[in-house]
């Protein structure tokens, strides 16, 4: 690594991926407790991380982590009409936010209250080095560097399995660029350090386990280097820590401060103690007194045991305040013993084996057919109603940020979580960021079974309630959407199925014991342990979101869960195609689309000035119509509308031949002619000699405005103008010829119009005959 120093700023450069990397300290935001600039080609992330006082009356770490994206880093200005600052994060932004809290969370000292924010803001970004994994390995850096107390650094790259074509094998990159991306068919965020995994990120095209494995291998190695260089740059720039020990001596103090009223003042590591040693004697008898199979069996021993510690600090004479910390230490506890249970005796509290999935239920088509497709998915009492909906294609979803202009999304999957579904009262409002990150790890998970838009032109959108939930409500609305997909006879080509995957561990994973354990639910996600989400068909693997309260998983702990979690999607898999296997006929309510090409020339002879004509297509018929550059018209609605309004596109976009027939009406008369419409914006001459056999002497003895006829094109002119007959139709009379009547369709007649010229010699314009 090379380093440079201009006074207070400081630069430290390497290489990552054949692309050179740059650090910066000491030029921007100096105020903040760490402050980072990092570079990659010419993607630029300013971190920076501020420790503030402790929030009292909480029995969590309040870290938060922003992800700024800034739309003049790309070059851009917001595209609303009205609104052209920046305003809330779009969802990209905050899955990549999620992302970096997910990983840098779980490296941070038990104890402490103090508010931590770690600010990540885009300032530069190049379209090929994604921003997201820039802006951790500058989070990391700034927390490193600062004097925030933090067990890191750690780092993260993301992994691309690409193809470059021409039948060669598909090779792992490391952050392949965006271009890179679009040809491979796995990537893989994988954050940690050189032996151990913190946090993964996945989404595949059915991969196989074996090479979720290999990108994890491949990643490790490049995160020691990385690592390697932060802790350079540490030497340098770092801060002295803040002592852990006077933190969270100070968070115990504000928050658990013995009242006056106490007859007994007990300092609260005594208390601690006393309370462990209790739970120790106490919590397993009652707690394995019996099969917990419900969420309300583990809560009423729960409040069993919260009763009985209850007495017991009663008894010793311990205050009013000390006995609600107390309470509150319990529920760890409870969690400690579910986790000693597990790994020293193999034990579950509601029974179950630890390779076991709860009791599923599959149902479908539960709604009426007026909602598109329905399923009901649930997995013990996590359980999950999702719906479908299907649109026209400009029903589409426009995507407008940093990394995006303008782009399509017609595959929307979004999520509810209500309070009832956990028994609580609550707001119910926007989705938060919780909600936003459970709907796309869904949302991804489906998106490699769905059809081409070229096949299936519909805008979908399936909506997730959640109706209970005791263990990854994400992925049964997973399961619940791939069900309600196949019901709403969407062609997707597989069922897709997911599954949550814990850990029981009792200290560091590289040297401490642990087991892996199947379907996670409440009392066994405690310290020491993971949430592993896996989906995938019957085939691999199409995504995977793991965040672990451990320091870190070894490469056996993540084989085993691999392992684990395919046994549990197969079984899960096979009770779906139990109730469905295939797509279903679609609801007789959802809307049918019918393709139709047309010469784009003609595109503006469907739009036609200001939109009047589609627009007047739209409001007759009650259809939706999208036209796209290459002359596909998209029509949906209802059968007859659809059916209806293609006849009008097809009469607007018609290429007229000589030969075809067709009931017209007249719309215009001239001396010389009749003007006849034959389509909703063609209209054809039908010359004075073509309107009978016989002798006409003026166009109104034969027709008048407003006649409906039958006409024959007898010839299209240099001009594209369509010459038109009525007497081809019709009967040749006694004494006459149809030879003669043929020569004289045959017989190119001169051009319409003020001058145009007859058979014969004709007279001066005007006069009468």
């Amino acid at each position: 690594m090379a380093k440079s120093n201009s006074g207070s700023v400081k630069t430290f450069t390497t290489e990552l991926a054949g692309r050179q990397l740059t650090i910066e300290s000491g030029r921007l935001a100096n105020q903040a407790s760490g402050s980072i600039t990092v570079k990659y080609g010419d993607t630029v992330v300013l971190a920076t991380a501020v420790m503030g006082g402790i929030r009292e009356g909480i029995d969590w770490f309040p870290l938060s982590v922003d992800y700024e994206e800034r739309l003049y880093a790309g070059g851009k200005i917001k595209g609303s009409r009205w609104i052209k600052r920046e305003g809330r994060p779009t969802d990209e932004a905050v899955l990549s936010g999620r992302m970096i809290d997910r990983t840098i969370r779980p490296l941070f000292p038990s104890g402490i209250k103090n508010d931590v924010q770690v600010v990540l803001t885009v300032l530069s970004f190049d379209g090929e080095n994604d921003a997201d994994m820039v802006s951790l390995f500058a989070a990391s850096c700034a927390l490193a560097a600062s004097d925030i107390p933090w067990d890191g650094p750690i780092a993260g790259v993301r992994v691309g399995r690409v193809s470059e074509g021409d039948g060669q094998d598909p090779e792992l990159v490391i952050n392949p660029t965006y271009e890179q991306r679009e040809r491979g068919d796995m990537e893989i965020v994988v954050c940690g350090t050189g032996d151990k995994v913190i946090m993964v990120e996945a989404e595949g095209k059915e991969v196989s386990e074996e090479i979720i494995e290999e990108g994890i291998t491949k990643a490790l190695p490049v995160l020691h280097d990385l690592i390697q260089t932060i802790q350079e740059v540490t030497k340098e720039i770092g801060l002295e820590k803040a002592n852990v020990g006077e933190l969270t001596a100070a968070a115990d103090e504000a928050s658990s401060e013995a009242s006056e009223e106490d007859p007994k003042k007990i300092a609260l590591k005594e208390l601690e103690q006393m309370v462990e040693t209790w739970a120790a004697e106490n919590i397993p008898a009652v707690l394995f007194a019996k099969t917990l199979v419900t969420k309300s069996d583990r809560q009423a021993v729960r409040k069993t045991i919260s009763e009985q510690l209850e007495a017991f600090l009663r008894e010793k004479q311990v205050g009013k305040d000390r006995r609600a910390k107390a309470d509150g230490m319990l529920y760890k506890l409870i969690e400690k013993e579910v986790t000693r249970a597990i790994i020293s005796e193999g034990k579950r509290v509601d029974g179950r084996a630890l390779d076991e999935v709860r009791n599923l239920s599959v149902d479908v088509g539960i709604l009426p057919t007026r909602t598109h497709g329905s399923a009901l998915f649930s997995r013990g009492e996590t359980q999950v109603l999702s719906v479908v909906t299907l649109g026209s294609p400009g029903m589409e979803q426009l995507l407008d940020g940093l990394e995006m202009t303008d782009v399509k999304k017609h595959y929307m999957h979004h999520y509810n979580f209500p309070p009832f579904s956990v028994g609580e009262t609550g707001r119910i409002g926007s989705p938060g960021r919780r909600e936003i990150g459970h709907g796309a790890l869904a949302e991804k998970a489906l998106v490699p079974v769905l059809p081409s838009k070229e096949d299936y032109p519909y805008t979908i959108r399936v909506v997730s309630e959640i109706l209970g939930s005791n263990g990854s409500s994400s992925m049964g609305s997973t399961c619940g959407s791939s069900l309600s997909l196949m019901a709403a006879g969407v062609p997707i080509k597989k069922a897709v199925a997911g599954v949550a995957m814990g850990l029981a561990s009792d200290g560091p994973t590289e040297n401490g014991n642990w087991k892996v354990i199947t379907d996670l639910q409440d009392l066994e996600d405690g310290p020491g342990g993971m949430d592993f989400k896996i989906t995938g068909t019957v085939d691999g693997i199409t995504a995977i979101q793991l965040d672990t309260k451990t320091n870190g998983l070894t490469m056996d702990i993540v084989k085993q869960t691999l392992t684990q979690a395919k046994a549990a999607r197969l079984h899960i898999l096979e009770a779906m195609d139990a109730v469905i296997a295939q797509p279903a006929e679609m609801s007789e309510h959802a809307p049918r689309i019918i393709s139709h090409k047309i010469d784009p020339d003609k595109i503006r002879d469907v739009i036609g000035p200001g939109g009047k004509i589609i627009n007047g297509i739209i409001d007759e018929t009650g259809v939706q119509i999208d036209i796209e550059d290459d002359g596909t018209v998209l029509i949906t609605g209802q059968p007859e509308a659809t059916a209806k309004a293609l006849e009008t596109v097809k009469d607007l976009t018609r290429t007229y031949e000589a030969g075809q027939e067709f009931d017209g009406e007249v719309s215009r008369i001239f001396n010389f002619g009749a003007m006849v419409k034959i389509g909703p914006s063609q209209e054809g001459m039908v010359h004075i000699s073509e309107l009978a056999h016989s002798h006409v002497a003026t166009v109104e003895d034969v027709v008048s405005v407003g006649d409906k006829v039958k006409v024959k094109v007898i010839k299209i002119d240099d001009m594209g103008r369509v010459n038109l007959s009525m007497k081809a139709l019709l009967p040749v009379p006694p004494g006459g010829s149809a030879s003669d009547s043929q020569a004289r369709e045959e017989r190119p007649h001169a051009p319409h119009g003020r001058g145009a010229r007859r058979d014969g010699p004709r007279k001066p314009f005007g006069r009468k005959r």
